[in-house]
């Protein structure tokens, strides 16, 4: 009798055992899946916090792995990581590497960019913005909509800005690339819908943010903090928005740069 009982005592431990690991596959398996482009600083680290802290799995992607590495211990287990320059004809299989890693992906959030002041039109600096946020935006987002599309479903939510409104002349190849930022996810979220495919598609427009990127000897005015400007982000990630600008003060700036004419525009002194 008492062997029947340790019998079934350990079949049924067994049994528990398995169960729970069934759970446990099956709770990761329906966990959602993010992949941050753009995670190392600003606003694309603190969304990517934001994300872990909600129990997400996460991967993550940058330039700087050290600064990934930092990233990943808040949760070894749920955050997966892959160094990507977004400028490098690589950038695309590293992408799909992180998200065959991560185990598929949800959403897709894109953070990567660069932009300086140029009013002397130096070579340089233009030709860099426009690789980075023209061709290297391209690139990512592209890859992330034939993943979605094959998938059948995904989310693609991307940091523009405001200053793709109008042409800014102290940044030119910075406000031009927002414009073809705005216009090519725009253009997307037609075509999806035209294929029938389920990707929802969130255009972010934050004014000045204290980040990295703007740091320097100008002084930019109305800044941000990019911990606040990654809790409206997911806010509007969570509620589906199209376009969403950040915050309610250049949500008016930039209705008020929409209106005005083209001759006033251009004798601003910005």
């Amino acid at each position: 009798m008492r062997r029947a009982c340790a019998s079934n005592w350990i079949y049924l431990t067994e049994d528990c055992t398995h169960a729970k690991e069934n759970k446990e596959k099956k709770k990761k398996k329906n966990m959602k899946k993010v992949v941050i482009v753009g995670a190392s600083s600003g606003i694309g680290q603190e969304v990517a916090k934001l994300y872990i802290a909600r129990g997400y799995s996460v991967g993550i992607a940058a330039r700087r792995e050290d600064r990934l590495q930092s990233l990943r211990q808040l949760a070894p287990d749920r955050v997966r990581h892959e160094v990507i320059d977004v400028t490098s004809p690589d950038a695309i299989t590293r992408l799909r590497s992180l998200i065959d890693e991560l185990g598929g992906m949800d959403l897709f959030f894109y953070a990567s960019g660069i932009g300086k002041q140029n009013r002397t039109l130096t070579p340089d600096i233009e030709l860099d913005t426009m690789n980075t946020n023209g061709m290297g935006f391209t690139r990512m987002i592209g890859e992330a909509y034939r993943y979605f599309a094959q998938q059948g479903h995904g989310h693609i939510a991307a940091i523009t800005s405001i200053a793709g409104t109008k042409g800014l002349g102290p940044a030119p190849a910075y406000s031009a690339t927002k414009a073809m930022q705005n216009v090519y996810l725009q253009a997307l979220e037609q075509q999806a819908n035209a294929r029938n495919l389920h990707i929802c598609f969130t255009d972010i427009r934050p004014g000045f943010v204290d980040t990295d990127l703007l740091s320097g000897d100008f002084h930019y005015p109305l800044m941000l903090k990019p911990d606040k400007v990654a809790g409206q982000i997911v806010r509007a990630i969570d509620h589906r928005r199209h376009i969403v600008v950040i915050d309610w003060k250049y949500a008016i700036i930039n209705a008020m740069w929409r209106r005005l004419p083209r001759p006033l525009w251009r004798h601003l002194k910005l």
